[in-house]
């Protein structure tokens, strides 16, 4: 019996090892939420872009957007390093005046920003992405309504780091309200407030699935149908993916130049609708 009764002891004694190194292994790979949440320090970056709306039929055009994004160093604020490259294609279809839907792939090139980092110096990241854009007339202004969904694949700049896959789902609201005129037209002045919430999903998200949320004030003028300049002022934060009970912040200048090219034959062209956004 006595026997029996230390065998018991031994196996029970056995079975607490397990249990303990189980949790401490589960408490090494996740990372441990605060108490509250935690802001991290606001970074600076500078974003030029230029978005290309080029028609090709009646119904279709091509989207071409190209993305230059800088951001801080130790010294130099807004415009220290560069930190990506964007080259973001699409199909386009015109369904009316007030709406379009889009579909492509993006290749973005992500560049190693710490300074103390000894791992690659650059990784590209993958995306598919799609958008269904609503425009609204309102008295003299115009309201947006555009959902975008993305694909991505993204990866470390570790050596052979696997690539992550999640979903990106996002919402903006933006409304362009001339100054100086009564309607979007050239020689107008316009100004352009947004928001935009991005979430995100897959199994890499554990909690922070609130990737950004960016207030936007812009400002732009339209010197032709078919060219635009704008500049304006982006705070963004969200949720870090590696603990969700941190938060990231930017503060980011933004510069823009919309063009839409029409090579048709007047013949072949409709109105005007609602694309140099």
């Amino acid at each position: 019996m006595m026997r029996n009764s230390k065998q018991i002891v031994w196996v029970l004694f056995l079975m607490l090892v397990c249990i303990c190194k189980q949790t401490i292994a589960q408490n090494e790979d996740y990372e441990v939420l605060p108490k509250e949440s935690k802001y991290k320090h606001a970074k600076t970056k500078l974003w030029v872009n230029t978005y290309g709306k080029i028609r090709i039929s009646k119904r279709l055009y091509w989207d071409a957007q190209t993305h230059f994004r800088f951001e801080e160093t130790e010294n130099t604020p807004f415009l220290g390093q560069v930190g990506q490259l964007y080259n973001r294609h699409a199909l386009g279809y015109i369904y009316s005046k007030k709406v379009n839907f889009s579909l492509g792939g993006v290749l973005r090139l992500n560049f190693n920003t710490d300074p103390l980092s000894e791992d690659r110096n650059l990784v590209p990241e993958w995306r598919i992405w799609h958008q269904y854009q609503f425009a609204m007339p309102v008295y003299s202004a115009t309201i947006y309504h555009r959902i975008r969904i993305e694909h991505r694949w993204t990866q470390g700049f570790e050596d052979n780091s696997e690539y992550i896959f999640r979903n990106r789902w996002r919402y903006l609201f933006r409304a362009k309200i001339p100054l100086n005129s009564h309607k979007l037209e050239p020689k107008t002045l316009y100004v352009a407030p947004e928001t935009e919430l991005i979430m995100q999903s897959g199994k890499a998200v554990v909690g922070s699935v609130m990737e950004d949320l960016r207030l936007t004030a812009t400002l732009g003028y339209i010197l032709t149908p078919r060219l635009t300049v704008a500049a304006g002022g982006l705070y963004s934060m969200g949720q870090d993916l590696k603990n969700a009970g941190e938060f990231k912040q930017t503060f980011t200048l933004r510069a823009h130049l919309y063009y839409s090219p029409d090579f048709r034959r007047v013949k072949n062209k409709l109105p005007a609708i609602h694309l140099n956004d």
